[in-house]
């Protein structure tokens, strides 16, 4: 199963749902307002992104970085899963695969041969 991750107003979001359906590709959108990741989802994206999978030049970032910056790992984790907005995104993975992270098309048709 293909699933992308993130939030339903994000453009880039928007982006990669219309080229996924745009091209028939089955996927579940986990919605990080409705599903919230868990400590599992950011560790398995973590491992992928060589980092923890937040977007640095985001606005949530900004508002909580003094904050966020002086925790440690694991509470920076619990941080993250509280304050999705902050996660890069989208995330596209297959099972527990991460394929991308962010929107770009030639990515995308690498990762899924579409």
């Amino acid at each position: 199963m293909i699933y992308l991750f993130g939030i339903p107003n994000c453009d880039t979001v928007k982006k990669a749902r219309t080229y996924l359906e745009s091209r028939s590709i089955p996927f579940e959108f986990v919605d990080f307002k409705k599903t919230p990741p868990t400590t599992e989802n950011i560790l398995l994206w973590k491992a992928a992104f060589g980092g923890l999978p937040v977007n640095t030049k985001g606005q949530t970032y900004k508002k909580h970085s003094q904050e966020y910056e002086a925790l440690s790992d694991d509470l920076k984790i619990a941080f993250i899963c509280k304050n999705s907005s902050m996660i890069k995104r989208p995330i596209l993975q297959k099972d527990k695969k991460v394929l991308s992270f962010g929107f770009n098309a030639d990515e995308f048709k690498t990762s899924l041969g579409k």
